[in-house]
């Protein structure tokens, strides 16, 4: 499913009108739609009392005709106008006017007086049609007055397209902002559901094309859409090791002895065939006593006890017996290492996931990623991806998903930006947003277990780009599966990685469910 801007969404409204939908055709869509996911929600509107709050704009509107139908349905209806109803022109006008024939309550909100609370106190539910995506200022004077009334009400809220006070785009809180139980939002999803803190104040998504022709939705120009992770191949029966790929992780330095693990063992959890792992020498014994399923290649070290450029040969020769190398995992920042690294990098013309102190290595040095040959896959949290960029977190914060889709075209990566709703750009310029995953898994050791989930998935034989759409979704799964066993704020990477054979059976068992659905996150209405 595509995910649009607020520029992509005005230019599809546009563009209907070619097909012969006017925006007064396209905003009873959006009411009925709206409508139709409410009396899902609330099983029936019937003798139900609903307070409808409505902007003098376009989103208003669309209000109106919720109003109207629930009206039509026998709900109850008080509908309030925060504004002038002098403002009121074009479609939105026609619905308020067609409100005359129906027995519903109306007010023209100046400010929250007793009225407005006693309805909000009575209510069933609140429908907020107060802003849609064009909202660029904060939210003051009456706004706020409303919309802080409609979260302390602790009634089931739909907003209509977005929660008021979203910002279509960065999704930022614009001041204040409707916290929603249902958004159903039209043509496509906004982005601003989709990146927090947005995305928690959306609740769950109803989508509604409202009749766009299918080449509009689809359009190859929208380049925004929620990971749909790619099906796994059939586990046949007769098979060996060798065919679920042979992987080889770099990793690993003096005081860190997790990552090596973690990256190295997630790669067989998550179905993979051979694990090798090239560590300092003096670290292998520890990490082989642990993961006795991992095959060590103990290499030379340097004097902090971290991987020397002495085994880069060694290195890189063994490098081209196996299908995927992950580099970076605790390797630690020692200035021979990180040179080390960049070797590794320059030299290795297979697959690579570039991870940890291994983005640090080539921040500096990004020439190294445009001169490779062979996919490579970053994968930064947003502290590793501000030094690769050399913008401040909070810039990266309202901007990332653009500015990862220019930074995987410019250095034709595929960039993992790791974070709630894990970002993945890919060179072509798409941008998907994965919705697997946690609070609970912003912890120590978290992102070496997705290395050698990504690893795995290539190991599968899926495609680059299908390994890491998969592997990310599957690393957020495990994630969620671990949360709710062991509770989100006590998870740990030993959980993550422990919970990767259910996470992965559990894919198999509910794919086309996951698929449909977008995991829970959006449905089609």
């Amino acid at each position: 499913m595509k995910i649009a801007s607020t520029k992509e969404i005005r230019a599809l409204d546009e563009k209907a009108g070619e097909f012969g939908l006017s925006s007064e055709i396209l905003m009873e869509n959006a009411g009925n739609a709206a409508y139709y996911a409410i009396e899902k929600e609330m099983q029936g509107v019937e003798n139900k009392r609903f307070v409808v709050f409505a902007g003098t704009g376009n989103n208003g509107g669309d209000g109106f005709v919720v109003a109207r139908k629930l009206a039509s349905a026998g709900a109850i209806v008080s509908l309030f106008l925060i504004g002038d109803e002098k403002k009121l022109k074009g479609v939105a006008l026609k619905n308020y006017k067609r409100l005359d024939s129906f027995p519903i309550e109306r007010y023209e909100v100046k400010f929250f007086d007793r009225v407005t609370e006693m309805n909000i106190y009575r209510c069933d539910a609140i429908v907020d049609a107060i802003f849609g995506i064009g909202i660029s200022r904060p939210v003051k004077g009456i706004y706020k007055e409303i919309i802080e009334g409609i979260n302390i009400s602790g009634k089931p809220v739909f907003s209509i397209d977005i929660p008021s006070g979203i910002n279509g785009d960065t999704g930022e809180i614009m001041e204040i902002a409707v916290k929603a139980t249902c958004t159903i939002t039209f043509g496509l999803p906004k982005r601003g559901c989709f990146i927090y803190p947005g995305a928690d104040y959306t609740g769950k998504l109803y989508v509604s094309h409202i009749s766009y022709p299918p080449s509009l939705y689809n359009s190859e120009s929208i380049k925004v859409q929620i990971n749909i992770p790619i099906e796994l191949p059939k586990r046949e029966n007769d098979t060996h090791k060798g065919d679920f790929g042979k992987a080889l992780f770099i990793s690993g330095g003096r005081n860190y002895l997790g990552a090596p693990y973690f990256s190295s063992m997630a790669f067989l959890k998550a179905g993979g065939g051979l694990s090798y792992l090239a560590t300092p020498e003096s670290i292998a014994p520890f990490v082989a006593s642990k993961g006795s399923e991992v095959v060590t290649i103990p290499v030379k070290e340097t004097e902090e006890k971290t991987i020397s450029i002495k085994s880069v040969n060694e290195i890189t020769d063994f490098a081209e017996k196996t299908d995927i190398i992950s580099i970076g995992s605790g390797l630690t920042l020692n200035e021979e290492t990180m040179e080390t690294a960049r070797e590794i990098i320059k030299s290795v013309n297979k697959p690579m996931i570039i991870d940890g102190d291994g983005i640090t290595a080539v921040a500096g040095k990004k020439e190294i990623l445009k001169d490779r040959e062979s996919p490579t896959i970053l994968t930064p949290h947003l502290g590793e991806f501000a030094r690769l960029t050399g913008l401040p977190i909070g810039e990266i914060k309202l901007r990332k998903i653009d500015l990862a889709s220019e930074y995987a075209e410019k250095y034709n990566v595929v960039l993992v930006l790791k974070g709630a709703f894990t970002l993945i750009a890919l060179p072509d310029g798409r941008v998907m947003i994965n919705t697997s995953g946690n609070p609970g898994m912003a912890t120590a050791g978290s992102g070496d277990v997705l290395t050698g989930t990504i690893a795995a998935m290539y190991g599968m034989r899926l495609s680059i780009e299908g390994a890491v759409r998969t592997g990310v979704f599957l690393h957020g799964l495990s994630g969620d599966l671990a949360s709710k066993e062991v509770g989100a704020d006590g998870i740990t990477a030993s959980d993550i990685l422990n919970f990767l054979p259910k996470a992965v059976q559990y894919f198999r068992e509910n794919y086309k469910t996951i698929r449909e659905n977008a995991y829970e996150r959006a449905y089609n209405i």
